[in-house]
């Protein structure tokens, strides 16, 4: 089970979109919430200090961001809380990040108008003799080598080659 948290605030920046390595989509960017309470005292609204949080998607969600979050708007943001620690000039630092499952504008100061995403057909998956889905994985790890082990790291050529000697 996993332990969710809900943000509500606005965007203070527009969604930066960039891949990683493997060619996954990833966006992030930041929201400021700021709580209001009521202060019967003075007989007005407070503001209480603002919480900046970095906010990351990924995949289909970091797309859909991208293309409909902008700069100021309000949003709501759930998802997974995470503490980073990093030390910078020899002093130590924390920061929070939101890894979003979902994010959307709040309806309780807006409008908005839905547009499902459009991805496209799926790739068509080769099927082997059995009807099981093919091993073509000779074709994104270059080709077919006459050494079983060429282009894997070294602790799992050294696993198999213990097991094959068993």
């Amino acid at each position: 089970m996993e332990t969710l948290t809900t943000i509500m605030g606005n965007a203070t920046d527009e969604p930066r979109l960039r891949r990683t390595g493997n060619g996954h989509a990833v966006a992030s960017f930041r929201v400021a919430s700021t709580p209001r309470r009521y202060d019967a005292q003075r007989g007005e609204w407070v503001n209480r200090p603002t919480l900046y949080i970095t906010v990351s998607c990924w995949r289909a969600l970091a797309q859909n961001v991208a293309a409909s979050v902008f700069k100021g708007q309000p949003v709501i943001v759930t998802g997974r809380l995470q503490m980073r620690e990093y030390e910078k000039n020899e002093v130590k630092y924390t920061t929070y990040e939101i890894d979003a499952v979902s994010v959307g504008h709040d309806l309780t100061r807006g409008t908005t108008v839905f547009s499902k995403a459009d991805r496209g057909p799926l790739p068509a998956v080769a099927l082997d003799e059995q009807g099981l889905p093919a091993d073509d994985s000779d074709h994104y790890l270059g080709g077919e080598s006459e050494e079983p082990f060429a282009g894997r790291p070294a602790e799992e050529e050294d696993a198999e080659r213990a097991f094959a000697a068993v």
